[in-house]
């Protein structure tokens, strides 16, 4: 007969063949074989009105958020059943429920003060950062009279003071 061109079905049993002969040499054929990609169907075209058909991944990831949801909602379950209803938190003081829902009383004041007190609040602000300004500019005044020897052309003249009389000397020279 007609030599017949291997199938990967009969390629796959000679390897299998060859594999078991041979288990140390061999065994990258196996890997060599190509292999059939089983693909997940489609919808058919008569349910096509319901929509995509699941695939199994995502009905593994729906049933895992299931899961999650169904046990967060069971752990809330058992902390309320093992609530101690004599448990007090400082919290609770400000705290209250309108038609079910836990609202929390504001804290900071701000409805309680008056435009006056707003206003004085204010000025303070304002002369504290005019007071720290100053500060600072007098800081950066004092680094700046530092850096005056540094330049390479001193502005200053240094005065010598001898047997009571003074005399003005140019700089040194700069260092080298």
């Amino acid at each position: 007969g007609i030599p017949r061109s291997p199938t990967p079905v009969r390629l796959r049993r000679l390897a299998d063949a060859a594999a078991s002969r041979r288990e140390s040499r061999m065994a990258s054929l196996r890997n060599a074989v190509k292999r059939v990609t089983h693909k997940e169907r489609a919808q058919p075209a008569s349910r096509a009105k319901l929509g995509l058909l699941e695939k199994h991944k995502d009905y593994v990831e729906r049933a895992q958020d299931f899961h999650r949801k169904v046990k967060r909602i069971n752990n809330l379950r058992k902390k309320a059943a093992e609530k101690n209803p004599d448990e007090f938190y400082f919290g609770m003081v400000n705290a209250k429920t309108k038609n079910g829902v836990h609202v929390e009383e504001r804290r900071d004041g701000s409805e309680k003060l008056t435009h006056s007190e707003v206003s004085l609040m204010k000025s303070q602000d304002l002369s504290y950062l005019h007071m720290k300004r100053a500060v600072d500019e007098k800081k950066a005044g004092r680094l700046q009279d530092q850096l005056h020897l540094l330049t390479e052309n001193p502005m200053n003249k240094h005065t010598i003071f001898l047997d009571g009389k003074y005399t003005s000397l140019p700089p040194p020279p700069p260092p080298q």
